[in-house]
């Protein structure tokens, strides 16, 4: 587990330079016309991609009730949808990216080392987030009030797309590296 709280994913703006030795080398628009930017990497990139995809409809539906764009009754159950599938499949990504996919990748390049140990270590600090998200919903749909849940989620959302963006520099390269596929 990685210790230094600088590189805790609230702390920090990006990977540090140890960690970006692969990602100098194959840099982020040149992925998807590399030969080893396959079938494996490319559906882990769409789940990041819908995870994106749902925190910014979640972030739109919640500033829109809070504006009075948008009733009650027709924000609960798009919340209950969208905020259920988020939490559900990010949890489930990550259990399947600690138990399965990092195991193997973290035999791969062993300068990465350190980067697989901060990314179980975000993935620590994401269940804790998960659940006050969760907390945070259930609130909402109990009928509590969308400012504070809208500030979580504001929050969440930007710890989130800071741990995909830095997971992505450094799972990516190495299969680009190696051409492991799963």
């Amino acid at each position: 587990m990685i210790s230094d709280p600088k590189l805790a994913l609230d702390r920090r703006n990006g990977l540090p330079d140890a960690l970006r030795v692969l990602a100098e080398a194959y840099p982020r628009a040149n992925w998807g016309a590399h030969p080893n930017f396959g079938e494996m990497i490319r559906f882990w990139m769409e789940r990041h991609a819908m995870f994106r995809q749902l925190t910014e409809l979640l972030q739109s539906d919640a500033q829109a009730l809070a504006d009075g764009r948008v009733d009650f009754a027709t924000y609960a159950p798009r919340l209950s949808q969208y905020g259920g599938m988020l939490l559900n499949q990010l949890h489930g990504h990550h259990q399947i990216e600690d138990q399965h996919y990092f195991p193997q990748l973290i035999t791969l390049d062993g300068r990465l080392e350190r980067g697989f140990e901060l990314l179980e270590t975000d993935h620590e600090a994401m269940d804790g987030l998960l659940h006050g998200m969760a907390d945070g919903a259930n609130a909402v749909l109990q009928g509590g009030e969308i400012g504070p849940f809208l500030d979580r989620l504001n929050g969440f959302t930007t710890l989130l797309n800071r741990h995909l963006t830095d997971e992505e520099e450094i799972v990516v390269p190495v299969v680009l590296e190696t051409g492991f596929s799963g």
